[in-house]
């Protein structure tokens, strides 16, 4: 009994010693692990960091070009008229009031002319302000010896240059009294000598404004810089860190590093403003990108300590055979807890609070997911952004965790991408991209995405190799959709938009294969015909969602579920009419059709009670367009179609003029310079001038074989 005894104490040092060499293995292999786990989980916070706030400056960017293109258009347009003023000085102060008076964004402008130029005025700058607050523009002269504009930046240097120039932030004393920049354009007369600088100020206030919300994180600030290293928005401080971030931005390229601000290391992104010479930069402390996280990787060490004490304790029990069988039960439920909090940080991704909406009255939604494990790989999401509903729905291939974290990336993209984009194509291109690129499991997602303007109930969608919607309208049919790939298959795949109209009382509903391929006992389907069963009679959202899981659980019956059912549906209940008319005219390619268009217009004209003058240009930029068409669209002796669609709103008058003749763009032709006299001026051109400077957008577009060009006119 002692040998045995002895026996037994060596068997359990022996287990002892080999299960310390086990703890000692596990905690190297864990503390590896954890460093891999570490070191790419900072990598891809700061990545995350990286791309929101690329994506923030990609937007300021793109909102400051606009304004800055606008300005540019704006004084260019006007720059013919303004050397007409050359010889009628007393003109000059209409065309600054109107630049003014036209553009929203301007709040400024003069016409100053070369000092001795004109031979009864030494110096002549007559100036048109915006007041703020109010629609009154004040008229002034900048010709007085406190102003000295022939000193200014603003005049100097576009002379200086021969060119468009934008000048360092300043205030305007004696001018519009304002922190602003200046956009300047030399005019010449017509003998090509300098006589004048027409501009436009912009004041700088909105420029704060965009720049305090580049708001990447709480603490985060931006900064917006001249070409001279001058603030001009954003956050002003004297250390040496910043004035070295000033220098490095105004070098005009795109950048990252790490400075140090009083003791606390920040990440700073910076990159130039298109055309202007300035650079914005986003200045984010590092402790709020890396807070969260470094708080995660202590408390996960201290587990992981936890857990190799508790793993010796473990070893030393299971000496006894009794303990197997706890261990094993502890483990199984430890990876079911986790599966659990997976399920649970999954479903609390994705919109589960029905009705959705409950302030509008123009939409009713419901949506649905039953994973098949505890983690599924299906999903859904909505959202509203500037009266128009982005919705999608998708399927990954595969089950469980893997399936569950493509579905996470999935929906983050989806979400980070439509934030700023409103082509359902571009969005479901940019998506496919990022996950092809980092599609290491060779996993795709059935994926459709739509678009829908609550407003006229217009809707754009993209398919990406998911199943058909059902329309339901006067009957029940399938959404047409183009099949295109899934994404994540391959980068650079080519996805084509499709677009449909939905009246009132219409419904669409999305759902995955989990519901037509539900089993019975027998392993019959479910179906399509049983779905548009399910699918016939109208009720609320949440109602017909539930019948339809009524219907696919009395199916299936005790069988198990073989796969994720997912259902999304969006019923559209806005009754309210356009306020707009369409008119159409029909012609073919014969000259003598233009005196249909004169027609056509003046009835157009006639019923929205238009100035005869705005008519009389309207008309004119038509019948240019239309000679252009009718005259060179189609081969010389055959005959083609010419469609005009006229969109009447009450602000505004669009007019789309359509052939299916041989591509050709007409915006793409260079800028006529009228300056030139006629012999050395190219051929062509001054058509479309002329249509550009009467309409206020000329927009061309190829599409299903055909020509396309929008003419916009506000009024």
């Amino acid at each position: 009994m002692a040998k045995k005894g002895l026996k037994g104490n060596s068997s359990i040092r022996r287990f002892t010693k080999d299960g310390l060499a086990f703890i000692i293995v596990a905690a190297i292999t864990l503390e590896a692990t954890s460093l891999v786990q570490y070191i790419f989980a900072r990598k891809g916070i700061r990545e995350e960091a990286t791309m929101r706030a690329q994506s923030q400056m990609e937007a300021a960017n793109l909102k400051i070009k606009n304004v800055i293109d606008g300005t540019e258009t704006a004084v260019r347009g006007s720059e013919w008229i303004a050397a007409w003023t050359l010889e009628q000085p007393d003109s000059m102060i209409a065309v600054t009031r109107r630049l003014v008076n036209d553009n929203s964004i301007i709040v400024g402008s003069t016409i100053a002319v070369v000092p001795g130029y004109l031979k009864d005025r030494r110096q002549y700058a007559p100036y048109s302000l915006q007041l703020p607050g109010s629609d009154k523009i004040e008229e002034k002269s900048l010709a007085t010896e406190e102003y000295d504009y022939p000193r200014s930046e603003w005049f100097t240097m576009p002379i200086r240059l021969q060119a468009g120039y934008w000048s360092e932030p300043y205030v305007d004393v004696g001018g519009g009294d304002i922190l602003m920049t200046t956009f300047s354009l030399p005019i010449k007369d017509m003998k090509g000598k300098i006589a004048a600088v027409l501009t436009a100020d912009i004041s700088l206030d909105w420029l704060n404004s965009l720049i305090g919300n580049l708001k990447v994180y709480p603490s985060a600030f931006g900064m917006l810089v001249s070409r001279g290293g001058k603030v001009m928005a954003g956050k002003e401080n004297d250390s040496e860190e910043l004035k070295s971030l000033r220098k490095d931005m105004s070098s005009g390229e795109n950048g990252q590093l790490t400075i140090d601000l009083g003791g606390e290391e920040n990440l700073v992104y910076y990159a130039p403003v298109d055309k202007t010479g300035w650079s914005m930069a986003v200045v984010i402390p590092e402790k709020e990108v890396y807070g969260s996280f470094r708080q995660i990787s202590f408390i996960v060490k201290i587990l992981q300590i936890f857990g190799i004490i508790m793993l010796f304790l473990l070893l030393r029990y299971t000496a006894k055979r009794q303990a197997k069988m706890r261990e094993i039960s502890e483990k199984k439920e430890r990876m079911e807890g986790e599966l659990q909090i997976g399920r649970d940080i999954q479903m609390s991704m994705i919109p589960k609070t029905f009705p959705p909406f409950p302030e509008r009255h123009d939409i009713d939604m419901s949506a649905s997911i039953v994973p098949a494990k505890e983690v599924g790989g299906d999903l859904y999401d909505f959202y509203i952004r500037d009266e128009k509903l982005y919705f999608c729905i998708g399927d990954v291939s595969g089950k469980g965790v893997p399936a569950s974290l493509v579905m996470a990336v999935t929906r983050s993209l989806f979400r980070t991408v439509s934030s700023h984009e409103k082509s359902p194509q571009r969005i479901v291109t940019t998506m496919n991209n990022s996950m092809a690129d980092m599609n290491e499991s060779n996993m795709f997602v059935t994926f459709f995405i739509g678009i829908l303007d609550l407003k006229n109930g217009h809707l754009r969608y993209c398919n990406a190799g998911h199943n058909a919607p059902y329309i339901l309208s006067d009957t029940l049919a399938k959404l047409p959709v183009l099949p295109n790939l899934p994404l994540g298959v391959m980068p650079g795949m080519a996805f084509q938009e499709q677009e449909a109209d939905l009246k009132y009382d219409d419904a669409l509903f999305l759902y995955t294969d989990g519901l037509t391929e539900a089993e019975n006992a027998n392993h019959e389907l479910f179906g399509e015909a049983r779905t548009e069963k399910a699918l016939h009679g109208r009720m609320s959202a949440q109602d017909k969602l539930e019948s339809i899981k009524t219907a696919v659980a009395d199916y299936v019956g005790d069988a198990p579920q073989s796969d994720d059912l997912t259902m999304l549906f969006i019923h559209y209940v806005n009754d309210a009419k356009p306020d707009m008319t369409e008119k159409h005219l029909a012609l073919h390619n014969d000259i003598k059709q233009i005196s249909l268009l004169s027609e056509f217009i003046d009835n157009i004209a006639e019923e929205q009670k238009l100035d005869s003058s705005l008519a009389m240009s309207i008309n004119l930029a038509l019948e240019e367009a239309a000679t252009n068409v009718i005259m060179y669209a189609y081969p010389k002796g055959t005959e083609g179609a010419v469609d005009l669609d006229a969109i009447i709103r009450p602000d505004s008058l669009q007019f789309v003029l359509t052939d299916s003749g041989k591509a050709f763009d007409p915006t793409a032709a260079p800028v006529a310079d009228i300056s030139l006299d006629v012999k050395d001026r190219p051929i062509g051109g001054l058509g479309i001038y002329l249509v550009r400077n009467i309409m206020d957008q000329v927009y061309y577009e190829r599409k299903d074989g055909k020509n396309v060009l929008t003419m916009i006119k506000q009024i």
